[in-house]
């Protein structure tokens, strides 16, 4: 780990080695023992390129064979059109001892095909060998080229080298504990001119999940949020950012100091509402943010927040239980609706005279032939259908002429 964070750059050396990402630091510390890689950086950085190394995974593919298993022999002619070893003129009198099973010639070799012969397995794990060779030179000259590296310091204080002010028999504990929240807004109203309200509804979040985690561990009754808020109950159940989440409702305890929780007139409570549905009219995702909302209900003010659902349950598993019960009902309860409305539906077509099953015509609903047309006043309708029949007469012979005419006749007509 500290090999790979020196490579690619940690707290107290951001940029570390130009051009090197996750992936190459991995590939080349796997090089390396774990006893020996911070020592190997150091050559390295000092410009020595060690003998060729080779990963654990790699080992097997990229090793030659030995002088016990034999020399590396020449590559031999191969057949272009199987692949195999041969000549083309001889496999196409006699079918190659690969291809014997296809028929008495070869068959095309199809695309990428790659020969399985001793000879080019081994010329493969050369060429692989070497390929392998080239990246780790050209990775050993990025590191040589880094001025002074490895940083020692940076080193030692990875390992912990005398810089720590307690020594191992120190009996240290961590222990967390509640933030000081006035202590916070005063720093931050001082130094970002913050408002002490903002800063407040800010950190609510925060301190609702510190709170429901201390609730769930050691439950009182007589906790507080904040000192302020008690748990009062959940709203629903919000999807944000694709997980459930429970909308809780906190109200203002009547004990507490400074109680802003208080009753209001109607006209405000409904003011004060609109405000808050056009903040939430946003239908950006983006936009949702962790800050409460102020929920206006029977003229008394609630803090809503969203809250994690196993959280909630561990803390308060009654009122969980109940709002659930609730939900339920609500749902059979809108079923029961929906059922009845589809009884009431069914029960009105069935008395209709045909049945909503079957298919109905189009010709129920649109007219299939024109009107007759209607005579003039003052005239005959025997004038006029005689009319009609001429005028019809009349277009068709129009159509016949003007099919029997050629163009040529026709463009001369136009310009004459």
């Amino acid at each position: 780990m500290i090999a790979i964070a020196l490579l690619v750059g940690n707290d107290h050396d951001l940029h570390g080695v130009h051009g090197f990402g996750v992936d190459t630091a991995i590939r080349f510390v796997k090089l390396f023992s774990e006893d020996e890689v911070l020592s190997r950086l150091s050559e390295v950085g000092s410009g020595v390129v060690p003998q060729l190394q080779e990963s654990s995974e790699s080992s097997v593919e990229l090793r030659l064979p030995s002088s016990d298993e034999g020399l590396v022999s020449a590559r031999s002619s191969h057949c272009s059109q199987c692949g195999h070893p041969g000549s083309k003129r001889a496999h196409l009198k006699f079918a190659c001892e690969h291809c014997t099973g296809s028929g008495q010639n070869c068959i095309e070799k199809p695309a990428g095909f790659r020969c399985e012969c001793v000879a080019c397995d081994q010329a493969h794990k050369v060429k692989e060998l070497k390929k392998h060779e080239n990246w780790q030179i050209k990775v050993c000259e990025k590191i040589a080229l880094t001025k002074n590296f490895p940083n020692k310091k940076v080193i030692d204080i990875y390992l912990c080298n005398d810089l720590g002010s307690h020594s191992e028999n120190d009996d240290l504990s961590i222990r967390w504990d509640k933030p000081n929240v006035e202590s916070l807004v005063d720093f931050l109203a001082y130094h970002q001119n913050w408002k002490p309200s903002y800063i407040r509804q800010r950190m609510l979040p925060m301190l609702s999940t510190i709170f429901l985690r201390e609730m769930a561990i050691n439950p009182k009754e007589a906790l507080l949020l904040h000192d302020q808020y008690e748990f009062h109950s959940i709203q629903r159940v919000k999807i944000r950012h694709g997980h459930p989440y429970y909308v809780v409702k906190w109200k203002r305890a009547s004990g507490s100091t400074d109680n802003v929780l208080h009753n209001i007139s109607n006209e405000q409570a409904e003011t004060e509402q609109s405000d808050s549905d056009e903040v939430g009219d946003s239908n950006d995702p983006l936009d949702e943010s962790d800050m409460p909302v102020i929920l206006v209900d029977d003229g008394c003010w609630y803090l809503l927040t969203d809250e994690n659902m196993e959280l909630v349950q561990a803390a308060f598993p009654k009122l969980v239980e109940k709002f659930l019960e609730e939900k339920r009902l609500k749902e059979s309860k809108s079923k029961q609706r929906k059922v009845s409305k589809n009884i009431v539906g069914a029960a009105d077509n069935s008395e209709s005279p045909q049945s909503s099953a079957s298919q109905l015509s189009i010709t129920q609903f649109y007219r299939t032939t024109k009107l007759a047309t209607q005579a003039k006043p003052g005239e005959d309708p025997e004038n006029s259908s005689c009319k009609k029949g001429q005028s019809t007469e009349k277009r068709k012979t129009n159509v016949d002429l003007d099919r029997r005419i050629p163009k040529s006749v026709k463009r001369r007509l136009l310009f004459d």
